[in-house]
């Protein structure tokens, strides 16, 4: 009976014990969860976001306030599309600054009125495809050292005036389609020396980096040819817009989870 007794009494002890051991790991989550950060729902309310570089983000679009047009048809337009789409209450700001034919030394003409005042809190930059092309058809002035020296002085600039930026670098790219092909060697070394100088940039300014150039090579040789996707090696077509698009939030929405 004595050993009867033990054992229930053991048996108790255990239950007891097991039911506590159970009660503390429900517990333990949920007190450690009191330590994470709520999400904030006003995060990114009335954010603006800049989109600057050249023919590609330009995409003809138009100098007015012509919302048919204003934001070009391109990359930029599909970004805006679907996050002014998914988030309506957010208040977000879209503004398209991209010139076709600009190279770095563009950019810094017109800097102050096109990028410093609007006062983004987003910039996000594609620029080096026109530089690459002035410097294979022998223009000296474009080196990869000036592109990156350029590029170096107008992130520098934009992080002395606006330090809360959060900066995008968009990599250059291109693929073997007509005058590209016709060079290919010396644009595939042009843009290579501009694509490393880019992620250098985005290295040193902690900015969002977009690969673009290995996206563009996958999609092709998964459905080719190259024109399908850069109708000239340079400029995307609809589709080629589409995956540049969805890179970008790919990529941005990693950082910035209010988009994500």
């Amino acid at each position: 009976m004595e050993m009867e007794n033990t054992k229930q009494s053991s048996r108790r002890n255990f239950i007891k014990q097991a039911s506590v051991l159970g009660a503390a790991t429900l517990t333990v989550p949920a007190a450690l969860s009191g330590f994470a950060s709520p999400h904030d729902e006003n995060e990114g309310n009335n954010y603006t976001f800049l989109f600057q570089g050249d023919s590609i983000t330009d995409g003809n679009r138009s100098r007015n306030m012509d919302w048919n047009h204003v934001l070009g048809h391109g990359y930029a337009y599909l970004i805006a599309a679907r996050l002014w789409y998914q988030f309506p209450k957010k208040g977000f700001h879209f503004f398209n600054r991209g010139i076709s034919g600009n190279t770095t030394a563009d950019l810094t003409a017109r800097w102050d009125s096109d990028t410093i005042a609007i006062k983004p809190d987003l910039l996000s930059v594609l620029i080096g495809v026109n530089d690459t092309m002035h410097a294979v058809y022998g223009d000296k002035a474009y080196t990869i050292e000036s592109y990156e020296e350029g590029y170096r002085e107008l992130l520098t600039k934009t992080k002395q005036q606006l330090p809360a930026i959060q900066l995008v670098i968009c990599e250059p790219f291109l693929l073997p389609v007509g005058k590209v092909k016709e060079r290919w060697a010396d644009f595939e070394r042009e843009i290579s020396g501009r694509q490393g100088a880019a992620k250098r940039m985005a290295t040193e300014f902690d900015a969002i980096y977009v690969p673009l150039q290995e996206s563009f090579n996958k999609a092709a040789e998964k459905n080719p040819p190259f024109e399908y996707w850069l109708w000239d090696g340079i400029h995307p077509m609809p589709n080629g817009h589409e995956l540049f698009a969805r890179q970008w939030i790919d990529h941005v929405g990693k950082k910035l989870k209010f988009i994500g």
